[in-house]
C-alpha cells in the first residue's frame, strides 16, 4: 500500500498560491514514472468543473502528469468503467470537499471497494483535506458546515486503510484543536493530526513524515489514563515502523 495523506494546501485555486508542489512531487516520485497517470476524482467538491481545471493545471502542466477525471455523481459510470479508471492509473488523488458525502457516494457506486483493490495492486493513493480522510478508519470533518456554518465538527467512517483518526487542516483551522481534543476522548487509538502543508506517506508498513513549508508539522494526538497528549511526529528522511505512531 502507497499513500500520500495531505493535511491542506492551495495546488492554484484564482486568487490563491501553490503551496503542496513538494509533497505533490513526492506523490509522482513513488509512482516510479516521470510522466504517471493521475485520476482526479473530486466527488467531495461535487465534481467541481473548476477544481478539475486547477488539477489539470497544476499537475498536468506544471508537473507533467497525463491527468484524468472520475465523476461519479455528473455523470453516473456503472462499475466496471469506474473500475478501469482506477485500476489503469498510477496515482489516484482525491479533491477536498464534503467527506461525508464522499463517503456516501463511493459506498453508493462501490468505488471504495475499488480503491481497496487499487491500493493492493500498487496505485498510490493520495490526496488532501477530504481526499486525505478518505484513506483512514475516522476522520474530523466539517461535512455539517456545507448546510450550517455554525454545525459541530463530526467523526466520518473513511475506508480503513490507515488504522487512525484523522484531522486535517490542524493549524489552519483554529476550532479543530479543542473538537479533537474531545473527539479523542471517547475515541480509542490514536488521531494523526496534520497541518496544511504537511503529509504522512506511507509506505507498506513504514511511514514519513513531509512538508512543503518549513513549520508544518503532523502530531499524534491521543488519551490516556485521563491525560491528553498532542505529540509532534518528527520529520525523518528514513522510514520508520508505522506501527511506532499508531499503537500507544
Amino acid at each position: 500500500m502507497r499513500i500520500i495523506a495531505i493535511g491542506g494546501g492551495e495546488i492554484g485555486r484564482p486568487g490563491y498560491p501553490v503551496e503542496t508542489t513538494k509533497i505533490d512531487k513526492e506523490i509522482i516520485a513513488l509512482s516510479g514514472k516521470k510522466n504517471p497517470r493521475v485520476l482526479f476524482i473530486p466527488t467531495a467538491s461535487g465534481d467541481s468543473e473548476g477544481y478539475v481545471e486547477v488539477f489539470n493545471k497544476h499537475f498536468g502542466k506544471r508537473l507533467g502528469c497525463k491527468t484524468d477525471v472520475l465523476f461519479l455523481i455528473k455523470e453516473k459510470p456503472n462499475k466496471k468503467q469506474i473500475r478501469d479508471k482506477i485500476l489503469n492509473s498510477d496515482i489516484v488523488y482525491v479533491g477536498g470537499g464534503n467527506t461525508a458525502k464522499l463517503m456516501k457516494v463511493w459506498r453508493k457506486t462501490g468505488t471504495d471497494k475499488i480503491l481497496q483493490e487499487a491500493g493492493k495492486k500498487g496505485v498510490v493513493l493520495s490526496g488532501l483535506s477530504a481526499g486525505s480522510i478518505c484513506w483512514f478508519k475516522y476522520g474530523l470533518s466539517d461535512s455539517r458546515r456545507f448546510k450550517n456554518p455554525n454545525a459541530k465538527l463530526i467523526k466520518v467512517s473513511g475506508l480503513g486503510l490507515i488504522n487512525a483518526l484523522h484531522c486535517p487542516h490542524y493549524d489552519f483551522e483554529k476550532h479543530r484543536k479543542e473538537e479533537l481534543k474531545q473527539m479523542m476522548k471517547n475515541t480509542s487509538g490514536v488521531a494523526v493530526a496534520i497541518d496544511n502543508c504537511s503529509a504522512i506517506e506511507i509506505v507498506g508498513d513504514k511511514y514519513r513524515i513531509i512538508s512543503s513549508k518549513k513549520d508544518a508539522k503532523v502530531y499524534r494526538v491521543y488519551w490516556e489514563k485521563g491525560k491528553f497528549y498532542q505529540e509532534v511526529i518528527k520529520q525523518n528522511k528514513e522510514y520508520k515502523p508505522l506501527l511506532d505512531i499508531l499503537v500507544k
